[in-house]
């Protein structure tokens, strides 16, 4: 069965991780009520430049721009298809307005700025 997925990759300024986690367990309980079939929060732990024969591979931190006082992230939710992303989105957003309307002043654990989003369609599945 082919599936789709939406990656994140975001910085986390450090003294910040449990806020973000506290975030992302809402998140998770969010899109997994509403129809996603997995949801993943992962902390870079080894970002190290790997050096391939005679290439280098593009480190997440400077992909990033993090700096020493970051963490880099990983993140990604799967769902059936692109258009079962959409639905599931839709919910999602839907619920969080209704939830956070009275919100004001709500300011974001990670940096914006530095975070990156997209769909894939997953092609070989393991």
């Amino acid at each position: 069965m082919a599936k789709y997925v939406d990656g994140f990759v975001l910085v986390v300024p450090k003294g910040k991780e449990a806020e973000y986690q506290k975030m992302a367990e809402l998140g998770r309980d969010s899109w997994m009520k509403n129809g996603a079939l997995q949801y993943f929060e992962c902390k870079g732990n080894d970002l190290k430049v790997q050096e391939m024969g005679d290439q280098k591979s593009r480190g997440y931190k400077d992909m990033t721009d993090a700096s020493d006082d970051d963490n880099v992230w990983y993140s990604f939710i799967v769902f059936e298809s692109k258009e079962h992303r959409d639905e599931v989105n839709a919910k999602v957003m839907a619920e969080m307005d209704e939830t956070y309307s009275e919100e004001t002043d709500f300011e974001m654990p990670n940096d914006m700025q530095k975070m990156a989003y997209g769909g894939f369609e997953v092609v070989v599945e393991g």
